[in-house]
């Protein structure tokens, strides 16, 4: 076997077959000559074969050039920009169908003709928790995951995302227009802002609340400012109500995740990406099930599917793409800056608006586009601010 193996690599067999050849052209009877060659011929045999096992040896003639080619900077360069493509290239081709597919679910007229639409927002939060679990589990399982991480505060996590993505889908449900909600769950800085500030022990910029300000008022714009051509108005007082609920669980996630992390640190486990992905999609399973189950949505979603079987393709759809699309997100982590990530991820969101407004018949007046142009303004503002922190950041750790 190490035979074969040494023969198979790159300029060994040439180099071997020079040796046999100048052994078999020395005289026979000259055994001193014999000997020597033998030895030079073993000795570069083990060396060959002992670079073939990972020791720190010559690297063989014919892997040199391979070898640096590899480690160049430009192929370094190269390699690192085809993971930025393929990352943002998954992000933004999973979400942004994945926002396309949402809009239809929950405009989806029954084929009983009665004007019914979909509103069983907590069954649709099952079948999508589901597909992450599954997903998660084969990336926890093959990619690698921890043992003994604090339960309790995956669940809290957990439950408190779930009410979030259901508020989401309610208020479209009850009528908030697909661009309206994006935008608006754009501004989650303001929950937690507001929380801070009535807890105490928190101060922030003018530019802060300046964005803040930008989010809500363009998206209050966008509300108030659809085409007469367009119909009904794009919100309605109920789901306005659940996006503000949906924003509200945004901020209580966003300090669970940050104990998460903090316990997570004092027992020196270094979370891995598909811990969170699994974990707490495992516990967003369990509450929309049990929510699901309470309030009907679980025999009212799988009546409706029965009465309208091509929804169900929609669903799958849509549940796949939340699943890839969190591959995405965990693989782009994995690989850069978590800033990159919240780049991708938030620019999306205003790519998600603007094909929300072309492709499915969204009339905006000037008013509208105006708040369009304002929360989007708000919107990478508070990107660039994040950009500078970072760069700060690492300015202080590189003076040290």
């Amino acid at each position: 076997l190490n035979l074969v193996l040494l023969l198979s690599m790159p300029g060994a067999r040439n180099r071997f077959s020079e040796g046999s050849k100048f052994s078999s052209d020395m005289d026979p009877t000259n055994k001193d000559d014999n000997a020597t060659v033998q030895k030079s011929s073993e000795e570069e045999v083990e060396a060959l074969l002992n670079n073939h096992s990972g020791k720190d040896t010559m690297v063989p003639m014919g892997l040199e050039i391979e070898s640096q080619g590899a480690d160049s900077p430009n192929s370094a360069l190269n390699s690192e920009a085809w993971k930025l493509l393929f990352g943002a290239g998954g992000i933004y081709a999973a979400f942004l169908y994945y926002g396309s597919l949402q809009e239809d679910v929950f405009k989806h007229e029954s084929a009983a003709g009665d004007g019914t639409t979909f509103k069983q927002a907590w069954f649709l939060q099952v079948l999508e928790a589901l597909a992450n679990v599954v997903v998660g589990y084969l990336g926890w399982r093959f990619v690698g995951g921890n043992q003994g991480l604090p339960q309790k505060q995956f669940a809290i996590s957990g439950a408190s995302q779930v009410c979030a993505k259901a508020f989401t889908s309610l208020a479209l449900a009850n009528g908030l227009s697909f661009p309206v909600a994006t935008l608006a769950k754009s501004g989650k800085m303001a929950p937690v802002m507001a929380g801070s500030l009535i807890l105490g022990g928190a101060s922030y910029s003018l530019r802060e609340y300046g964005q803040v300000l930008a989010i809500i008022g363009g998206t209050a714009l966008v509300s108030m400012g659809k085409s007469k051509k367009g119909g009904s108005s794009s919100s309605t007082p109920l789901g306005v109500l659940f996006i503000i609920l949906s924003l509200t669980m945004d901020g209580i996630t966003a300090g669970v995740q940050k104990k998460l992390k903090k316990e997570m640190s004092a027992v020196n486990v270094k979370p891995k990406p598909y811990d969170f992905m699994y974990y707490t999609n495992f516990y967003m399973l369990i509450v929309a099930t049990v929510v699901a189950l309470l309030i009907g949505d679980f025999t009212a979603g799988l009546a409706y599917i029965s009465v309208n079987p091509d929804i169900l393709g929609l669903i799958v759809k849509f549940s796949m793409c939340s699943a890839i699309g969190q591959s995405f997100v965990f693989y782009t982590i994995a690989h850069f800056d978590p800033l990159v990530c919240t780049t991708v991820t938030t620019t999306r969101k205003i790519f998600s608006v603007l094909l929300s407004i072309f492709l499915k018949g969204h009339n905006l007046s000037l008013q509208g586009w105006s708040g369009v142009v304002i929360a989007s303004t708000g919107i990478l503002s508070e990107l660039n601010q994040k950009f500078s922190a970072s760069r700060k950041n690492q300015a202080l750790t590189g003076s040290k």
